[in-house]
């Protein structure tokens, strides 16, 4: 397994790849949210940076227009694909997300499609699926894998809705720390059903949530409630090769530290 960090447009985007460089990360997950910034000159230059510090793309986090609050209130009406008010726009995101990543010569596209509704009979969650089965067919035709990244929904809800989507290029960027953060379930014994479907891991860790309206804390790497030396035991066993992509949602020197001390202790446990 190899070690990244998530990192998002902006036009200072050499700077971040040379820090990667830097701190001797191989690879990264390039995260484009505003996508009226990106155009043919913008990809020229993360072309450039990443050949030149050689550094591997793993992958596109594409993220949509419209609101986003990232609750458990306003959350499941404004995330992701599921809100059908927003659903158009961001499956045409999702679609130019398609054509950044083959521009890049980037395989896998990762986003939230929000809070996917746990009762398969639920009229949304039958529109939904007809409308991911739309984008993952026009990503299989380009050789593209549509990644769902962990949290909103409890795991047997996500291992149904890609059985329900039944296409072969579909699989999971796992996050623990969403799932815990969501309350959704334990990591480790998540690996259990999404497993085989895991073609991405972020390195994040968090605590799982105290009150009903507030996701959980995300935390530094180490510090939280991902075990994260039993998490990385469990990848072994079911053969993930893959990269283990740092995250930590903030910025400045602080960011830069934690990105340290988690790089420095994912190393220990992939050692043992």
């Amino acid at each position: 397994m190899k070690l990244g960090v998530i990192i998002g447009y902006e036009k200072n985007i050499r700077e971040k790849f040379k820090t990667l460089k830097e701190l001797g990360i191989p690879t990264c997950q390039l995260s484009i949210w505003n996508l009226n910034v990106i155009d043919d000159d913008a990809l020229r230059e993360v072309s450039k940076a990443s050949e030149e510090f050689e550094i591997e793309i793993t992958a596109l986090w594409g993220g949509w227009p419209g609101p986003k609050v990232w609750d458990f209130v306003q959350g499941p009406i404004t995330l992701g694909l599921v809100p059908k008010e927003y659903r158009n726009q961001r499956m045409d995101a999702m679609l130019a997300h398609s054509d950044f990543a083959l521009k890049l010569g980037v395989k896998d596209i990762a986003t939230h499609v929000g809070y996917i509704p746990e009762n398969p009979s639920d009229e949304n969650y039958r529109s939904l699926i007809a409308t991911l089965q739309y984008i993952v067919r026009h990503y299989k035709g380009r050789n593209q894998n549509f990644l769902f990244e962990t949290g909103q929904e409890t795991p047997i809800t996500l291992k149904r809705t890609i059985d329900d989507i039944g296409l072969p290029n579909v699989g999971v960027n796992l996050d623990p720390a969403n799932l815990l953060m969501y309350g959704k379930a334990n990591p480790v014994d998540a690996l259990d059903i999404l497993g085989p479907y895991v073609l991405g891991v972020h390195g994040k860790d968090g605590e799982y949530p105290t009150d009903g309206y507030r996701l959980g804390k995300e935390k530094p790497l180490g510090e939280g409630s991902v075990r994260y030396d039993l998490f990385i035991k469990k990848l072994k066993s079911i053969g993930y090769t893959g990269a283990i992509t740092i995250e930590r949602e903030i910025s400045g020197e602080k960011q830069i530290e934690d990105i340290k001390k988690a790089k420095a202790l994912l190393e220990k446990y992939l050692a043992e």
